[in-house]
Formats: structure tokens, C-alpha cells, sequence
């Protein structure tokens, strides 16, 4: 085994004081200069750690004793965070928390986009940061015979089988997960051994509508056939009126991709509809929508705010999913042009385009790098470009195809601040300023944050 050269060993224990956080939430902390990350540490705080892994250049420790508290600290109100890590940031106070995501930013602002000066404003937070989550997804098991459903314990494939309540996720959704582990049990449903590949019943994933409560259920099995389906459609209905929609989604891989290919609605209708602001929005078993919906308001009103369109605007909305961004622009610009590379997506946004009688808007399936250069010499000038990627951000033939456009702005929607500070730089070196960014809270207790920038051409 090769040495380390490290100050520390493993297993050894140290009382250190905290110093900063990363960007996950970890306290950090120095021994002779050499970083040490705590999960559940703040900076201010003096605690004994013992270390866990020890490598060349920083080392990991657990939380062994407190000694000296933070102000910031608070009581997790969840009995399972410390199991769970579905949040990572209950032991924070909120006000710690907007501020350790804005200084998430910054620090890569600085280091990263090389972007010093431009400003990083407060985050956007909640009013009330708990009950957010329109979708949970949750692995079934078994237990003492018992079907059990909850999330998976940190690090881990272990259900969490005392976990009463989820107080991120939606109460109406939270209080059909406590009646569905009761009913499957009642029907005899058995479930799916990730192991062995045996089994029935995989997953349940409830999806809710912000604004009428509507509820989506889905049941996906590794079998064909949904055992007791016509018991359990007529328990579920009579006992949950707002259940509108039950689905069946067949999954026969070996795999952590949770739906499968074949979807079939067994009650109700294939959809329900949500709202953000005016706009409506089909939501299917599989299509992509924020799961924040109070949020993703601020946050599309924050995207239109920097788009600065009119009437006479052409506006490119680029992985533009189902529509939902390019339906908000769609209310102020001449026309707007939307491409996904997920079929079933741009359906849904041609969907969601007419359910709102928007005429101006016009979806393409495929990679935006590829169809964009089609607009252009077709003679589509944009005169701004959306962009909301997924984390892994834009490649650069994506950012050199956005250049050679030329917008005037450039509207860049982010869920990862290394990736967006990444590609403004490039951006940057283009021929465009970033003018601010502004994060906003969407996943309140976790380590996440969105964030939208706005990108101005020089010669603006």
C-alpha cells in the first residue's frame, strides 16, 4: 500500500476548530495545514473527530464530540436526517444555509469563471422551506414480511423503514405514502429484491399538483401484470379522492433507472395539470418538472426579468424539456423557438403551448448544437438565447454555436454553480460580460441551489 505522506492516520481522534464549509456541507477544518472534511460540522465550532480516510492531500473525519457550538447550529426537526441524507442541511439554521449556497457561488465566481467583480446577489429563500417537493420516489422492500417503503439510508441501498413523515415533500403526497404502506401490506403485494432480481413491486413515485392537490400515482413492478390492480385502484380512489391518475410502469432491467419502457394508465387520466403563475402545464409519468413549485415561479420570473423582451423579440429557448421556461417567454416575445433532444418532451411542450392558446412558439426535436445552425441559415436571428442544461452544463460546440448567433443576451439557468461558472468563461472569452447572477433556493435543506445569469453581448 502506498503511503500517504499525510499528517493524520486513520482511526486516530483530534479536537480541531472549524474553519469553513464546502460546497456539500462539510465542515472544514486544518491540522498542520492539511484539510479535513466533517459532515455536520460549522465553521466556529471546536469538536473531536476521529479520522475515517486520511489521503495525500485532505482527509475525512466523523464527528466525534462537540465542544464549542455554532449560533448557526439547529436541532434537525427530522428523527431520520442523520440516516437519511435525502437533506444534508436540517443541523443548519436557514439563514446559514442561503448563506453558505450564495458563498457556493461566489467562491466559483472567483476561482473558477475568474469573474471576481461581478455580483453575486443573496439568494432568493423561502418563506416556508418545508412541504416544497411536488414528486417523491420511493423504493419498496421487505421486512419481517412486511412491505416497507422510504428512502434509502445515506450511502446505502437499506430502506429506512421508520420513517414516519418526509417534511420536504408535500403533505398530501406524505400522507399517501403512510396509507399505501397499510393497503400493500393489506393486499398481500410483494415486493422487488433489487439482488436477486426477484419480486414485484419496485418503486411508487407520487407526483402533485401545487394548485388543486391533484395526484399522480404510479406503481412500477419488474412484472407485466400489477397483482390486485382492480382491489387496489378501488381502496386507493375511495379512500383518496384526489388521487385523479394511477399508473402502471413496467420495469424489467436490472438497473437504478426507476421507470421502465412500457406505461399504461389504469385509472383516471395519463396527466394532471399544475400552474406556475398563468401558465398551465400537462405533467406525465415521465416528464421533466420542477419540484418547487413556488420556487420555480421566482425563478422563471427572475429568467423573463433578465431576457428583457418585447414584441418584437425573437427568443431561443435551448434544452428547453417540456416548454415551461419557453411558454413564460412566450407571453412577451414575437416567437419563440424551443429545442430538446427527448421526443417525448417537445410533445409534451407542443402540448402545453396549445393548452395555453400560445400560437408563437414553435419545438424541434434534437441536439440544440445541430439545430440551431439549421435556424440560423434559415434566417432566425435571436435576439436572446435561454439556456437551462442539465448539471453536467454545455458543451462547447453547444457555447460556440451560441456565439456564433450573436444574441444580445444570453439567459443562463444553472443547477450547478461549477459548471456554470465553467461555461461563462468561455462565454466570456467570446465576446460577452456577465452582468449578475442570481441564486435562488429550490431545494431548501439540501446542498443545491439554481442559479440564473445574465450575459450581455460587448458591443450592447
Amino acid at each position: 500500500m502506498a503511503k500517504t505522506n499525510a499528517p493524520v492516520k486513520k482511526n486516530e481522534h483530534y479536537t480541531v476548530m472549524f474553519t469553513d464549509l464546502t460546497h456539500e456541507g462539510n465542515g472544514v477544518a486544518k491540522i498542520g495545514g492539511y484539510p479535513i472534511f466533517v459532515p455536520e460540522a460549522l465553521p466556529d465550532e471546536t469538536a473531536e473527530i476521529r479520522i475515517v480516510k486520511a489521503n495525500k492531500k485532505f482527509g475525512f473525519g466523523k464527528l466525534i464530540e462537540l465542544k464549542k457550538q455554532s449560533e448557526g447550529r439547529t436541532t434537525p426537526p427530522c428523527p431520520v436526517f442523520y440516516k437519511c441524507g435525502g437533506c444534508q442541511l436540517q443541523h443548519m439554521s436557514y439563514e446559514m444555509q442561503l448563506d453558505m449556497k450564495r458563498s457556493q457561488v461566489t467562491n466559483v465566481m472567483h476561482k473558477v469563471a475568474h469573474l471576481p467583480d461581478v455580483p453575486v446577489h443573496p439568494v432568493l429563500g423561502m418563506e416556508d422551506p418545508w412541504h416544497y417537493r411536488n414528486k417523491i420516489q420511493l423504493p419498496v422492500g421487505e421486512k419481517d414480511g412486511e412491505i416497507i417503503l422510504g428512502f434509502y439510508q445515506q450511502r446505502s441501498h437499506r430502506i429506512i423503514d421508520d420513517m414516519e413523515t418526509c417534511l420536504i415533500q408535500n403533505k398530501t403526497g406524505d400522507k399517501l405514502v403512510q396509507g399505501l404502506r397499510k393497503l400493500l401490506n393489506e393486499l398481500g403485494m410483494e415486493a422487488y429484491d433489487e439482488k436477486s432480481h426477484r419480486g414485484v413491486l419496485r418503486h411508487v413515485v407520487l407526483r402533485t399538483a401545487y394548485e388543486t392537490n391533484d395526484t399522480m400515482l404510479i406503481f412500477v413492478t419488474k412484472t407485466a401484470k400489477l397483482p390486485n390492480k382492480d382491489a387496489l385502484i378501488a381502496r386507493i380512489t375511495a379512500q383518496y379522492p384526489e388521487v385523479k391518475s394511477i399508473v402502471h410502469n413496467v420495469n424489467l432491467d436490472k438497473t437504478n433507472v426507476i421507470l421502465g419502457k412500457k406505461t399504461t394508465t389504469i385509472y383516471g387520466e395519463d396527466h394532471i395539470i399544475d400552474s406556475i403563475g398563468d401558465i398551465k402545464f400537462k405533467i406525465s409519468p415521465k416528464s421533466f418538472f420542477q419540484v418547487n413549485p413556488t420556487q420555480t415561479k421566482v425563478l422563471y420570473d427572475k429568467a423573463l426579468e433578465y431576457a428583457d423582451i418585447n414584441e418584437h423579440d425573437v427568443v431561443i429557448d435551448a434544452y428547453c424539456g417540456i416548454g415551461s421556461i419557453s411558454l413564460f417567454l412566450a407571453q412577451k416575445a414575437k416567437k419563440v423557438y424551443g429545442v430538446e433532444i427527448v421526443p417525448d418532451a417537445i410533445r409534451d411542450a407542443k402540448e402545453n403551448a396549445a393548452l395555453n392558446g400560445l400560437t408563437n412558439t414553435e419545438f424541434v426535436v434534437g441536439e440544440a448544437e445541430t439545430v440551431m445552425p439549421e435556424w440560423k441559415k434559415a434566417g432566425i436571428e435571436p435576439d436572446v438565447i435561454v439556456v437551462d442544461p442539465p448539471r453536467k452544463g454545455c458543451d462547447e460546440t453547444f457555447l460556440q454555436t451560441m456565439l456564433e448567433m450573436n444574441p444580445k443576451r444570453i439567459v443562463y439557468v444553472s443547477c450547478n454553480p461549477s459548471t456554470l461558472a465553467r461555461d461563462l468563461r468561455i462565454l466570456e472569452d467570446g465576446g460577452y460580460r456577465t452582468q449578475e447572477v442570481q441564486p435562488v433556493e429550490m431545494f431548501a435543506h439540501t446542498n443545491h441551489v439554481e442559479l440564473v445569469a445574465l450575459m450581455s453581448r460587448v458591443d450592447e
